[in-house]
């Protein structure tokens, strides 16, 4: 198999779907909305550095509580026009109304972006905090899909928990969210991070179960920062393996060697992820390249690729 060598169409660039519907798996990478001059220049050089991988897509996230809509917006449309990426827009529901959702759905389609992420978002603050709806706003990622299907011809992605959801009450639940934002026409999914390939499988299959075959994309984040993952699994509560906890934090004081294993256990998973046919993956990156520019090649230098 070859990784981050995209097909493409004539007179435009393809949609996520066409991409994850190629035989071959493929590669994208997820980047942040920076806040300052200096994350600026760190996020264009990031973006540069993995667009000589070819991957299929990239996206910029919104901040927390949609705080980096119009910098998000604007990276966007900038890796649009300035770059041969294929972009997809993020799109979350946290204080926003309508009005301004069918915005920025109108720029991203004035430049050229056709692919969008729709999530509903944590609360500003504490993810963990009771949700409260923009009065003139939504309140689930399925009426995101539904207005962003409404908009215009967009090739539409959706989250996926491969671990229960902390506002879910069951995986099956998880599951039946899954289905219902296939139904109302989103096009694939990409998950959350996670370390255990078995928790994807079981969610995939699920759904296949239901009679869904959407591709539904792994997430992969190789960790860089051990009280930073640690964070993460305490607001998400996704499960922070406890041997791979050991390993980092004996090495909590040395950033080359929590890299080290942060690149190692991406690599493994990513490797066990293609072998159970997962059509692609989406590297979390935290607007730096190498981390994730050293599981590629570790995953073309190895034997599925």
């Amino acid at each position: 198999m070859t990784l981050g060598a995209p097909s493409t169409l004539p007179g435009d660039r393809p949609t996520v779907g066409h991409l994850l519907a190629s035989a071959e798996p493929t590669i994208s990478f997820e980047f942040f909305a920076p806040k300052t001059p200096a994350g600026d220049v760190l996020l264009w050089q990031a973006i540069r550095e993995l667009e000589a991988l070819r991957p299929a897509y990239v996206s910029i996230t919104y901040g927390a509580g949609g705080t980096t809509r119009d910098t998000t917006v604007a990276w966007t449309e900038r890796i649009a026009g300035q770059t041969t990426l294929v972009p997809m827009g993020h799109l979350t529901a946290v204080n926003h109304s309508v009005a301004e959702l069918r915005n920025v759905i109108g720029h991203y389609a004035d430049s050229g972006v056709r692919n969008v992420l729709t999530v509903r978002g944590d609360p500003p603050g504490d993810p963990q905090a009771e949700w409260i709806a923009h009065p003139k706003g939504l309140t689930h990622a399925d009426e995101l899909v539904k207005l962003v299907r409404e908009s215009g011809d967009f090739c539409v992605g959706v989250a996926a928990f491969v671990e229960q959801h902390p506002r879910s009450r069951s995986l099956a639940e998880d599951v039946d969210t899954l289905v219902r934002k296939f139904q109302l026409g989103a096009d694939f999914a990409i998950t959350q991070i996670f370390f255990n390939w078995e928790d994807y499988a079981r969610l995939r299959d699920a759904v296949a179960a239901r009679g869904y075959d959407n591709p539904i994309v792994p997430g992969v984040m190789p960790v860089t920062n051990v009280s930073q993952i640690e964070r993460f699994a305490q607001l998400t509560g996704m499960v922070f393996p406890a041997d791979l906890a050991v390993r980092l934090r004996e090495v909590a004081d040395d950033p080359t060697a929590v890299r080290a294993i942060g690149v190692e256990v991406a690599t493994a998973l990513s490797d066990r992820l293609l072998v159970e046919g997962a059509p692609g993956l989406h590297f979390i990156t935290l607007n730096r390249s190498t981390s994730s520019r050293e599981v590629w090649r570790n995953l073309r230098e190895g034997a599925l690729v």
